[in-house]
């Protein structure tokens, strides 16, 4: 975006002129579908997040539309034209399609949604929105949520509609509401997440009288179901200034009813301040581990900005004055697993970023000595497929001002890495398994598929990473002495 001090004529002109760069990329398949919904005798716009995106210069390849035709309309119209359809979205006005386009020397598959204009809003005592069918485009547009996705461009004659002055608002970078925020929010609360969202993603204020009436209504948020919550908070995660909407969150009171694990981290400091703040240390460590990142990870980012919420519950202090949080992973990662569980996140993430908690200090644990073959292995074997980013978060956690202190810390972890490296080339560290598997130890042993079976195996497994890697001698004479000392396990 231009600077928002230049003259605001200039601004604007230079953001519809981008507008219109990008849309004629997209030219060639709103054209086609608008001219085919005129052929009908109804109206099409590219509206909302589609025409905030290509004013910004970022338009992709989801296009949204609005129109007055009603859902049952739309269906006869997409059809024979779109490669794919889809209709899950209808009882809310919403048809989806699919559609592959020739642009200049590419090929390009648009994800297209067509709604009829609408206006929601929510019962108090009900979690689903009641959506009836508006008639104009204007009363579509005064429903939306912020006034930069309030903007539509009537199609194919590409008229510029913003009856809310969201052009000037997107050119200053701010979020604002086009009704009052206070009805905005009554219609749909998940409107105040949207606004952390977006600040988040697009790095825009949020107006002073939006920030009152989240603050007001934040226990609004509470009607809207877990899964609409989870999935709002993971665009704010997965975004580029996460702590700008995090803060957001915090700092209005949403936070306390979709994540109050985090503002819980704002613990008072002692007298003598010899703790961190857990808050803003937390914040620091999704940062930095953010910079580690290839791509957007979100169990990554979740596992850094949950490792230390078994803190609070864990805070003792010392005689000495100290301020200990004995065994917080351990407490942190149940929390982990229950908060994620009451937002419906999957149960395999569930169970990654709950052991990412769980393992975070593990590497501290072994101090700052040499690491024996049998820590690697072990440290190796718990993280299993998240080693990486167990990696990552544990050189994320490091926030400490003292330069030596931090240096002496990635030394040490450097260390590690290469002790690693060198135990995977001669061990086959990935997937270490006992020298002798469940069918040989039946054998060698002569007994039958009982629990026995198994604690000969983890048995093995144990020596396996205590010692390495056995030849096969060796380790059947090793399971017999163990099964010698054994009493009735047959």
């Amino acid at each position: 975006m231009p600077n928002a001090n230049e003259d605001t004529s200039s601004v604007l002109s230079q953001v519809q002129q981008r507008a219109v760069s990008e849309l004629l990329r997209v030219a060639p398949v709103a054209d086609d579908l608008a001219c085919r919904f005129q052929e009908a005798g109804f109206s099409l716009a590219l509206v909302g997040g589609s025409v905030r995106d290509a004013l910004l210069g970022r338009l992709g390849n989801d296009l949204d539309f609005t129109t007055d035709a009603r859902p049952e309309d739309v269906l006869k119209i997409v059809r024979p034209w779109a490669d794919a359809v889809w209709d899950v979205g209808i009882a809310f006005g919403t048809v989806g399609a699919q559609k592959h386009v020739r642009v200049g020397d590419t090929d390009r598959c648009f994800q297209i949604e067509v709604t009829t204009y609408r206006s929601e809003a929510y019962d108090r005592s009900s979690r689903k929105p009641e959506v009836s069918y508006g008639d104009s485009i204007e009363e579509d547009l005064v429903r939306r949520d912020f006034t930069a996705n309030a903007m539509a461009l009537a199609l194919p004659e590409k008229t510029f509609i913003d009856p809310h002055n969201g052009l000037a608002d997107l050119a200053a970078r701010v979020l604002r509401t086009p009704a009052t925020p206070e009805e905005s929010f009554s219609d749909d609360p998940l409107r105040m997440m949207r606004a952390a969202r977006f600040a988040a993603q697009l790095d825009f204020e949020v107006a002073p009288e939006v920030v009152t009436a989240m603050k007001e209504m934040s226990a609004r948020i509470e009607i809207v179901s877990a899964e609409r919550i989870r999935d709002e908070l993971n665009k704010l995660i997965l975004s580029v200034h996460p702590r700008q909407g995090l803060t957001l969150l915090v700092d209005t009171g949403l936070a306390d009813h979709v994540l109050p694990e985090l503002p819980a981290l704002r613990l008072e400091s002692d007298e003598h301040h010899r703790h961190k703040d857990v808050y803003e240390h937390t914040l620091t460590v999704l940062e930095q581990a953010m910079a580690l990142e290839e791509d957007p990870d979100l169990t990554l980012r979740l596992a850094a900005l949950l490792h230390d919420i078994g803190k609070p519950r864990t805070r003792r202090f010392e005689k000495d004055g100290r301020v200990s949080f004995h065994h917080h992973e351990v407490v942190g990662a149940k929390m982990t697993k229950k908060r994620m569980t009451v937002l419906k996140y999957s149960n395999e993430l569930v169970k990654d970023v709950s052991r990412l908690v769980e393992l975070h200090l593990r590497f501290h644990g072994y101090g700052t000595g040499e690491w024996t073959d049998s820590a690697v292995r072990r440290y190796v074997r718990d993280a299993g497929p998240l080693l990486d980013r167990l990696h990552k978060l544990t050189r994320s956690d490091c926030t400490t001002r003292n330069k030596r202190k931090a240096a002496a810390l990635s030394r040490a972890y450097d260390g590690l890495e290469e002790r690693i490296a060198q135990l995977q080339q001669q061990e086959e560290l990935d997937a270490i398994r006992p020298d002798l598997d469940g069918n040989q130890i039946m054998e060698i042993l002569g007994i039958k598929p009982s629990p026995a079976v198994g604690k000969a195996y983890k048995h093995m497994l144990e020596l396996r990473l205590e010692n390495g890697p056995m030849e096969h001698d060796a380790a059947v004479a090793a399971l017999k002495e163990w099964w010698a000392e054994q009493d009735g396990l047959s």
